[in-house]
């Protein structure tokens, strides 16, 4: 929690209470259902909350903004972005049902009104989204094919509606398969300066 503070020394008391409940809530849920990995769970705040929040440091989205979190596991990046925006509507959706049984539970924990589940895979949602967050759930190119179609075409924010995808390691070869697509890479190091974040990005695909 010390981490966060850190970087976000900001933050309403609400927010601050709604953080550090994190921890608590996904060391129990762990023990359940494992959706962090069991050494993973004591860097909680650097590996899952600050990792997700770069999103936030990239891109502060407009009031009533529509986020889509693909393959949310156990809540990331969208439940510390719905706790950094609770003036926007996050939908968070996991194909597997227990994963989303754990991102819901929290979410209800916290009392985030800004947040909805679903045990959905993208490509079955009907609904248009501004912005479409994701931590590297499947190769760059096909999941820019499958969830780009669930951008809407009205804008609100300072960037064009595009997905914004947290990525890590060497993956070139996947920009190369998107060069019908806009594509722009961001360091997470220029936001957070622990070893961690080193060879972590952001990249940010439009049409």
């Amino acid at each position: 929690m010390d981490e966060l503070l850190r970087y976000f020394p900001k933050i309403s008391e609400q927010q601050k209470e709604q953080f550090t409940k994190l921890y608590d809530l996904y060391t129990d849920w762990n023990s359940k259902i494992n959706v962090i990995s069991r050494k993973d769970i004591d860097h909680l705040y650097i590996h899952h909350v600050l990792h997700s929040l770069a999103i936030y440091k990239f891109l502060q989205f407009e009031p009533e903004s529509n986020i889509l979190d693909v393959g949310t596991g156990g809540g990331f990046p969208g439940i510390p972005l719905a706790i950094m925006q609770p003036e926007c509507n996050f939908l968070l959706v996991d194909s597997v049902g227990k994963k989303i049984k754990v991102a819901n539970e929290v979410s209800e924990a916290l009392g985030l009104q800004n947040v909805r589940t679903k045990q959905k895979r993208a490509e079955e949602l009907k609904e248009k989204f501004d912005f479409i967050v994701s931590r590297a759930v499947m190769p760059l190119p096909k999941f820019t094919r499958l969830t780009i179609k669930l951008l809407a075409k009205q804008q609100r924010n300072a960037l064009p509606n595009g997905i914004i995808y947290l990525k890590g390691g060497e993956f070139e070869h996947e920009l190369k398969e998107l060069d019908d697509f806009s594509t722009d890479t961001f360091d997470i190091s220029d936001y957070f300066d622990l070893p961690y974040f080193e060879t972590k990005k952001i990249v940010y695909i439009t049409r």
